[in-house]
């Protein structure tokens, strides 16, 4: 495989990861409780987030002449499919929803760290988007983990 394919079969494995996280944070919305408006508009702002990500993998791939990816990782489809399972067994739960979303945060940076560590054969600049996006995406997932903690504490 060429370094332009592989780099292009990652930055789609990536888009992957980001319509997870979007069709994710999009249902977590929906299974939060009016009370939780809060995390309503910070669930919001990592969807728009995944959203921009999404547009800039897109448009790395357009450059390298590649075909974007557009749909979901097979573990995102499991993962939604164990949040509804979770959800009708909890009755909707904050603590819930938050554990199953820091469930998606821990794969989005695990498939974030693979791509960087087997980055042979993937080009410089989008190793320098792969990880800025990293960087940013860590910061979200520290904060539904701190969100997650501090809803164990007022249980």
């Amino acid at each position: 495989m060429t370094t332009n394919q592989n780099t292009i079969e990652v930055l789609n494995d990536l888009i992957r990861i980001n319509n997870d996280r979007v069709t994710g944070y999009t249902k977590a919305i929906e299974e939060l409780k009016d009370e939780d408006n809060d995390l309503r508009v910070v669930f919001q702002s990592f969807v728009l987030t995944s959203k921009r990500i999404i547009s800039e993998l897109t448009e790395a791939i357009l450059n390298k002449g590649g075909e974007p990816a557009h749909d979901t990782t097979a573990a995102g489809k499991i993962y939604r499919a164990w949040m509804d399972v979770k959800a009708t067994f909890t009755g909707h739960d904050t603590l819930s929803i938050l554990s199953a979303c820091e469930y998606g945060e821990d794969a989005a940076q695990k498939s974030y760290k693979i791509a960087i560590e087997d980055s042979i054969g993937i080009e410089v600049d989008s190793l320098q988007l792969i990880t800025a996006q990293k960087a940013e995406l860590k910061k979200e997932h520290d904060s539904v983990k701190e969100y997650r903690d501090a809803e164990k504490v007022a249980k």
